[in-house]
């Protein structure tokens, strides 16, 4: 007899989680190396099927029909974002695959395609507020200075061409294993070092998301979201009457 409630509930939860990527995708559109996140939603089954191992879904019915919409899981879309010149000496984008590493005071490694890097009180280039940039090594990049010059690898030099390291460029095997933190870095395991990268020195990648897509996505939500709770006002009302008639009689 509730079962409508059930579909419903369900219908503006996911809605409104879907709004919810939707709007942190809007947020970040002016944000260097930021990747869009498409939100994807299951029946209730299927996502617990899939999360105790069962991956090939060959399984025993648990029931005929699932009433519950469940999140899924969050997709990140790494399309290359468009090169964006911006003249300052310590910005920096990766043309095709590849990631910068930035470990924090703790030692704790995270990646980024973000490259608008600054320089730290004692001289290492930094992401602000995250932690220093690494080499191919693992080791942190100390300039000392922002005149340099930096050739298509990465690697960077003094105005009087002294060798002071080199960005190191980080790529994984399987990018749907990285995890997306709240700063909008990825967090992995066992990356390899792109011996041959290609560095675009005095640009950053500009967001990939797609402003357009994201402003029909947010409307399209936003529908249905009022829809489903249009129609559960209705519903409630019309058990009211059901339970006060039946009542009466």
């Amino acid at each position: 007899m509730f079962k409508g409630f059930y579909n419903l509930t369900s219908g503006m939860l996911t809605q409104q989680r879907h709004l919810n990527v939707v709007g942190n995708n809007m947020v970040n559109i002016s944000t260097a190396g930021f990747k869009e996140s498409r939100y994807t939603a299951s029946t209730f089954d299927d996502v617990m099927y899939a999360r105790v191992g069962n991956t090939e879904k060959i399984y025993t019915e648990i029931g005929r029909q699932s009433y519950i919409r469940a999140n899924s899981e969050i997709y990140v879309n790494q399309e290359q974002g468009i090169p964006e010149p911006t003249g300052i000496a310590l910005d920096f984008a990766i043309m095709g695959d590849g990631f910068f590493a930035v470990q924090d005071d703790e030692g704790n490694i995270a990646y980024t395609r973000s490259g608008n890097f600054s320089l730290d009180d004692e001289g290492y280039l930094c992401y602000p507020g995250m932690g220093r940039v690494l080499d191919p090594n693992g080791s942190p990049i100390i300039l000392g200075t922002d005149k340099l010059n930096v050739d298509a690898q990465g690697n960077i030099f003094t105005e009087r061409e002294e060798y002071l390291g080199r960005l190191g460029v980080y790529a994984f095997d399987d990018l749907e294993q990285l995890e997306h933190n709240d700063q909008g870095f990825f967090l992995g395991e066992n990356p390899t070092v792109v011996e041959s990268p290609s560095v675009l020195w005095k640009y950053v990648e500009r967001s990939n998301v797609n402003m357009i897509r994201q402003m029909t996505d947010m409307l399209t939500c936003q529908r249905a979201l009022q829809s489903a709770a249009s129609v559960t006002k209705m519903y409630d009302e019309l058990m009211n009457h059901a339970a006060s008639d039946l009542g009466r009689m």
